[in-house]
C-alpha cells in the first residue's frame, strides 16, 4: 500500500498562522484555531505544509487500505475555508444530523468530509461550534484512543 502524501509535520502551527495572508483570513484562522482547541481540548498540529488537525485516528479500510488522519481540522485555503469533519463522513447518523446543522450554519459549500466557508463572518460560530461538537464525540465513540 502507497502512504498517505499528507502527514503530520513538525510545522508550528502558531508560524502558520502568523504567515496566513491576508489579514482577514489570518484573523479567521486565529479564531478557527481558538475555537477548535476550546471545543476538542486538543492541541493541534499541522498536518502537510497547509491543514491545522486536532486528534487523530487510524482505520483499516474494508479495501486493506490503512489509514492515519486528523479527527477534525481546517484550513485556511486563499479562496475559502475548508474545515475537516471525518465523523459524519464515517458515521451515518451523524452524517444526517450534520444536514440539519449545515441548514443553520449559513452560506457554505460541502464536499464528502469538508464544510467550505468564504469567510466566518458568512456563518452562525454557535452552529459551528455544535458541528465540531458532535463531530469529535463520534470520532471518539468510532476510534477511542
Amino acid at each position: 500500500m502507497s502512504e498517505a502524501k499528507t502527514r503530520p509535520t513538525e510545522l508550528a502551527v502558531s508560524d502558520f498562522i502568523a504567515a496566513v495572508e491576508p489579514a482577514a483570513k489570518r484573523a479567521d484562522a486565529q479564531l478557527l484555531d481558538a475555537l477548535f482547541r476550546k471545543v476538542t481540548g486538543a492541541e493541534p498540529r499541522m498536518w502537510g505544509p497547509s491543514i491545522i488537525g486536532y486528534g487523530e485516528y487510524r482505520t483499516t479500510y474494508a479495501s486493506g487500505r490503512d489509514v492515519h488522519w486528523m479527527r477534525s481540522g481546517f484550513s485556511p485555503r486563499k479562496a475559502k475555508h475548508s474545515l475537516y469533519f471525518m465523523g459524519g463522513y464515517c458515521d451515518g447518523a451523524s452524517g444526517r444530523r450534520r444536514e440539519e446543522q449545515l441548514a443553520r450554519l449559513g452560506k457554505h459549500a460541502t464536499g464528502k468530509s469538508c464544510v467550505y466557508v468564504n469567510k466566518l463572518a458568512d456563518i452562525d460560530l454557535s452552529v459551528l461550534e455544535e458541528i465540531i461538537a458532535e463531530d469529535w464525540a463520534t470520532m471518539a465513540r468510532l476510534y477511542p484512543e
